[in-house]
């Protein structure tokens, strides 16, 4: 029963470090579980067994964690869980194209101080000068510059 014990925390602690590593990104309740497990499992291996028992148990966690943690990064775990889409897509894409300075729209949402308002039933992120606008207010451009529509209460 002993060895079913120390065994299972090894056996535990090692995989919830693996799954710390590999899945949980950051120091987590999850690796600190799996860190208390391996050494559980090691306390108990000295504690139950002679030292000699303990020294082999403490040296195989470790082999085995390192060789796992080894093998994980080498068979491209990552790339099985990793997002493989980008996104290329840009906010206001079009912003020259058909607005100019001193266009009058209606705000969509609260400008807090930035938000969405509609110019010529096109839908723009725009940005105030730090005031804010509730929805629904007339606003008017104030500037253009690059992809950033900045506006006004009209």
């Amino acid at each position: 029963m002993e060895w079913i014990t120390v065994i299972g925390f090894v056996l535990f602690g090692i995989g919830l470090i693996i799954v710390e590593i590999l899945f949980v990104p950051g120091t987590t309740i999850v690796g600190l579980l799996g860190f208390a497990g391996l050494i559980i499992g090691i306390y108990l291996g000295y504690a139950y067994f002679d030292k000699t028992v303990g020294t082999i148990i403490l040296l195989a966690s470790g082999v085995a964690s390192l060789g796992l943690i080894v093998w994980a990064f080498r068979a491209d775990v990552w790339d099985r869980f990793s997002l493989k889409q980008s996104i290329d897509s840009k906010f206001n894409e079009e912003v020259g194209l058909n607005l100019k300075i001193g266009d009058i729209g209606k705000s969509i949402s609260a400008l807090k101080p930035i938000g969405k308002a509609e110019f010529s039933n096109e839908e723009f992120e725009v940005k105030t000068a730090g005031e804010y606008l509730d929805a629904g207010e007339p606003v008017k451009i104030i500037k253009l510059e690059r992809n950033n529509i900045y506006v006004e209460k009209s």
